[in-house]
């Protein structure tokens, strides 16, 4: 896997080692980050601030950071990928711009200060057919993790029955593959 665009086009993404995570492929990561530059209700991702729940190597967060994100928090509870996420960031000269977290986002809670404002990207990439990510659409608002109005990128597998997305607007869906993305924005 590397990092598809950007300033850190072609840098090798360290990944944790088994079978613990799903990485998105790059194909897929590629498609998803064109839809968030180019779609008419998109702000773009200059200067976003980026959060990476079941986040595993945080392709995504840095496929972020590498296309002009200003921040990334990734949300990660295994050890492996916590530590893939860490190898990485040190890889990429990252420290400052992104930081990892050991929290479960099923139990986020209230967004603490030391997070910084409220997140205008989050991606969820949980693993599939558990219902992770429906709850965890729900705590995101509950905890004011989200700004008003933020984009919600939420990959689940296409034959996964669909979700009640309430209170959040679908603004597209797109398949890659075995995974279906619903590109979501939170109320504000």
């Amino acid at each position: 896997m590397r990092i598809v665009a950007g300033s850190l086009k072609g840098r090798a993404i360290a990944t944790p080692e088994g079978m613990g995570t799903r990485p998105t492929s790059d194909r897929a990561r590629q498609a998803i980050f064109n839809v968030l530059e180019h779609a008419p209700w998109s702000e773009g991702l200059n200067e976003a601030r980026v959060l990476d729940l079941y986040a595993g190597s945080g392709a995504l967060g840095f496929e972020a950071l590498s296309r002009g994100a200003a921040f990334c928090l990734f949300i990660e509870t295994d050890d492996g990928a916590r530590g893939a996420i860490r190898e990485n960031m040190d890889a990429y000269g990252l420290f400052g711009r992104c930081r990892v977290h050991r929290r479960s986002a099923t139990d986020l809670g209230p967004r603490p200060g030391s997070a910084g404002e409220a997140f205008t990207l989050a991606f969820l990439d949980p693993p599939y057919r558990q219902g992770l990510g429906e709850q965890t659409l729900e705590k995101l608002i509950e905890g004011g993790w989200l700004a008003p109005g933020a984009l919600v990128v939420f990959e689940r597998g296409v034959e996964e029955s669909q979700f009640a997305s309430h209170p959040y607007d679908v603004l597209d869906v797109r398949d890659y593959g075995a995974a279906r993305v619903t590109f979501l924005r939170a109320p504000g």
